[in-house]
């Protein structure tokens, strides 16, 4: 064969893969927008139904506990029906599932309706993850991090409309109503190029998985991120809002400098991880979160708190990405199963973090409660060797 025809089928092989990529990049996309749309507006839900920090925590906590439940399942979903067929149909559950927010009238049904926005969120979380380890390992080249940057790149732009949104002064069931009509044609339209793998499910086994404990090491580093994922989402707003003060327009944008510097760093990180090695990524990574996070906590000027919120964002950007990818390729298990495994413990920090910040706020300070983020983002530098999978 001659180099002008290697180069042909190379590149015959790379257009190839084109449509499945930009379907699962459009996946990563709307998954983070429609999250960042809902975090957007968390002061104007908390302001309407006057809830209190520790309310407010204890209500959040409804996402958390779908999240994790929602994940227990996703394994064996995928399994039964395809990772391509469940990326559809939760996207679509998290579009019909939005407006809801903002309707609830009181704590308890918004507790319900974050359940079973919570369970949307991540089932789509852990069939898209597995369409993005199937399309890197049939590329034949690191793409995982981009696919993440992607999911950034949603949240970023949800985060923005939503400040633009708000600075307009218009309700949050209008702006989730526009927002899941957007989104949802937004699957539709690439729903087509997602890979089409025959489910195999395991004769035997109920749809409710345990994590296996080759994976409880990466699940570990993934919790460790995800809490401080997650107390950027729920939390920061809140904290640039009511600790300084500052309007829900400009709080808002503390959830976007956080998306802006982890958008940058996830777009660079198949690059750096190839370079640097996965585990000096997660080791600095921990180190410049936990900097940033306390740079954050110890100030009182809110331009101090969005460069922190930012370092944050550039420090976690590509660990959850490299435990899930590593989970990926762990040759004991199906790809699914070991995404969703991880998943399971790592956004465990989405089930403990919310209530656990709001209690210890509302005995203390939210600056309190920070600090005990900024400490699991530091045991990243301790625990980032697990990451290594051989």
């Amino acid at each position: 064969m001659t180099e002008k025809q290697k180069e042909f089928n190379t590149m015959s092989e790379t257009k190839r893969w084109n449509g499945p990529r930009l379907a699962v990049l459009a996946a990563f996309f709307v998954n983070g927008a429609l999250l960042a749309t809902w975090v957007s507006r968390i002061p104007a839900i908390q302001n309407k139904l006057d809830l209190s920090e520790g309310t407010l925590g204890l209500v959040l906590l409804g996402m958390g506990v779908g999240v994790l439940v929602a994940l227990s399942l996703a394994g064996g979903v995928i399994g039964r029906f395809s990772s391509r067929t469940v990326t559809i149909a939760a996207a679509l559950g998290m579009c019909i599932t939005l407006p809801l927010l903002a309707l609830m009238p009181n704590p308890a049904t918004l507790w319900i309706a974050l359940f079973l926005f919570g369970a949307a969120t991540s089932t789509m979380d852990v069939a898209m993850n597995d369409q993005a380890v199937l399309v890197e390992q049939r590329a034949d080249t690191p793409l995982m991090s981009s696919f993440h940057a992607s999911f950034s790149i949603g949240a970023l732009v949800g985060a923005l409309l939503g400040a633009g949104i708000a600075w307009l002064s218009i309700g949050p069931f209008l702006h989730f109503l526009l927002a899941s009509v957007l989104f949802a044609f937004i699957t539709l339209l690439f729903s087509g190029h997602l890979l089409r793998v025959k489910a195999e499910p395991t004769k035997g086994e109920s749809l409710f998985r345990l994590p296996p404990k080759i994976v409880w090491p990466l699940g570990a580093i993934a919790f460790c991120a995800a809490i401080g994922e997650g107390a950027m989402a729920d939390w920061g707003a809140v904290f640039l809002n009511q600790s300084l003060n500052t309007t829900a327009a400009f709080a808002a944008l503390g959830f976007a400098a956080f998306s802006l510097t982890m958008t940058i760093g996830r777009l660079m990180g198949d690059r750096l991880a190839t370079k640097f090695g996965s585990v000096s990524i997660v080791r600095f990574g921990g180190l410049l979160a936990t900097v940033g996070l306390l740079a954050a906590i110890f100030t009182t000027q809110p331009l101090v708190v969005l460069a922190g919120f930012a370092a944050v964002g550039a420090g976690l950007a590509n660990v959850i990405p490299l435990a899930f990818s590593a989970a990926g390729k762990l040759s004991r298990l199906p790809a699914g199963v070991g995404i969703a495994g991880v998943a399971a413990i790592g956004y465990a920090g989405f089930l403990a973090g919310p209530p656990l910040i709001g209690l210890v706020a509302e005995a203390s300070s939210l600056r309190i409660a920070l600090l005990i983020v900024a400490f699991l983002s530091g045991t990243l530098i301790f625990t980032a060797r697990a990451i290594k999978v051989t």
